[in-house]
């Protein structure tokens, strides 16, 4: 069984992911490459909400072709290049997420391998 923990002598989280998740031994582990804007078509999203979207997308297609779905992951980490946009981004994340809490960290950075890129995500799996 896969568990989280919030510990009672921390801050609670102050968004949607969980402190720590458990991952038992017997669990199959998928680890995903990070996810950009980029659509079936090999074209580059425009906006920072239209390249979240794909990316939630892409990362839920890899999901899918393991079997697996959006309440499999155990750990996301976002790369957003604007500050600004993380409202924007957060909220699109929010509803691929929906009630699941993963960990989670978000970094804020200079640049991407592109710098039309406005966005990346990557993820790590687990099912039992």
């Amino acid at each position: 069984m896969i568990r989280g923990f919030n510990p009672k002598s921390i801050a609670a989280p102050v968004a949607a992911y969980i402190h720590g998740i458990e991952v038992p031994a017997n669990a199959r582990l998928l680890f995903i490459s990070g996810q950009v804007g980029m659509r079936p078509d090999g074209t580059l999203a425009g906006s920072i909400e239209e390249q979240s979207e794909a990316a939630w997308k892409n990362l839920a297609a890899v999901l899918d072709g393991a079997g697996m779905g959006i309440g499999d992951i155990v750990k996301i980490t976002s790369f957003v290049t604007r500050r600004e946009d993380l409202p924007k981004y957060g909220a699109v994340r929010d509803r691929y997420l929906a009630a699941h809490r993963p960990t989670s960290t978000l970094l804020v950075v200079q640049g991407l391998a592109r710098p039309e890129l406005l966005i990346e995500v990557e993820a790590f799996a687990a099912k039992v």
